[in-house]
């Protein structure tokens, strides 16, 4: 299994942070299943203030590049991706991918 640890800041306004954490209650089917389809077992976005942290754990042959480019092709993914922006702080048009910055790991306790 491998993991993804990902950071994006939202605009700091509240209703829009409200907004964002509301949608993210009632995530679309159609989204949902396309994240496992593309391989992504486990997802689980954090956030303080107006900063997003996201855990992704995916199966082993998950690829960064092939299966973001598949998942962006998947039923409402555009929809969705369009709908978010207008809370996230990125340039028009960017990827999910793209938008969510990939973090480096620099401790492990058991490792």
């Amino acid at each position: 299994m491998k993991r993804y640890c990902q950071t994006l800041k939202l605009y700091n306004d509240e209703e829009l942070i409200r907004q964002y954490i509301a949608a993210h209650k009632e995530v679309w089917t159609e989204i949902k299943e396309g994240i496992r389809q593309v391989g992504i077992v486990d997802m689980q976005i954090y956030i303080l203030e107006n900063i997003l942290f996201m855990i992704m754990d995916t199966l082993d042959e998950f690829d960064w590049e092939n299966s973001n480019a598949l998942l962006a092709t998947l039923p409402r993914q555009k929809e969705w991706e369009e709908l978010m922006s207008k809370f996230q702080v990125s340039v028009k048009g960017q990827a999910s991918h793209e938008k969510w910055r990939l973090m480096s790991k620099i401790f492990g306790l058991n490792e």
